[in-house]
């Protein structure tokens, strides 16, 4: 599972990576939560990558109301091609979400300690992610996105069974536009270099996104690396 993420990089810095025009502003966000606007890569009209800034939690059309995304912040990759939430948006509308570390928990209830986890070789990279547009009788269209998740791998599985499917940099385009049975493949467990560092409390509030989500944890909260 992934219900919290960060993306300390600016505007300038996502363009740059993603080869995408940043047509909103997009500033540095340190606790990323669920129902929260965040930017995604997607392929626009003419087949060119554009930036949106989409609503977590994937609301399908068929929705009644947006709080279905409440419980849609996730896609389980496990067969995702077959589930009426995700099917369609598996053939047609695939997404990059960009991220520089997202946020697990380890301990008992009451007690939790966050983790941030992170790419030491990669300090920006992008979790495989899907899009609906889903359009209220007589309003305004929303369009929101999900994070696929898969299994843990074995630095993940230290504190949580599930993990975002994150993207290698050469496979991004084949994520985006390849075809869909294709892109399924990318589906796994990260098999990288991973950091994973117990860090401030203040993140396991929503209300807190300012970049002391960040230091490390306060003494006495878990241990400060797992190595």
């Amino acid at each position: 599972m992934c219900s919290r993420y960060f993306l300390d990089a600016d505007g300038n810095v996502i363009a740059y990576t993603f080869r995408v025009p940043m047509s909103e502003p997009a500033a540095r966000r340190f606790n990323i939560a669920p129902t929260q606007l965040a930017p995604v890569i997607r392929t626009g009209e003419g087949g060119s990558r554009e930036a949106a800034l989409l609503r977590w939690g994937l609301v399908p059309f068929w929705a009644k109301d947006l709080s279905a995304g409440t419980k849609m912040i996730n896609a389980r990759s496990e067969g995702i091609e077959a589930k009426p939430a995700f099917r369609a948006a598996v053939r047609q509308r695939r997404c990059l979400v960009p991220a520089t570390g997202f946020y697990e928990w380890k301990g008992a209830a009451g007690h939790k300690q966050p983790y941030a986890i992170t790419l030491p070789d990669r300090p920006l990279f992008a979790f495989a992610g899907l899009w609906e547009r889903w359009r209220p009788e007589g309003g305004d269209a929303v369009e929101t996105f999900t994070i696929v998740t898969s299994e843990a791998n074995s630095r993940v599985a230290e504190i949580h069974d599930r993990m975002p499917v994150i993207i290698p940099p050469d496979a991004e385009e084949r994520w985006l536009s390849a075809d869909p049975a294709d892109a399924l493949t990318l589906l796994t467990p990260y098999d990288g270099a991973m950091k994973l560092r117990a860090v401030s409390r203040l993140v396991s509030s929503p209300k807190n996104d300012v970049p002391e989500c960040l230091n490390d944890a306060e003494p006495g909260w878990g241990q400060q690396e797992l190595l």
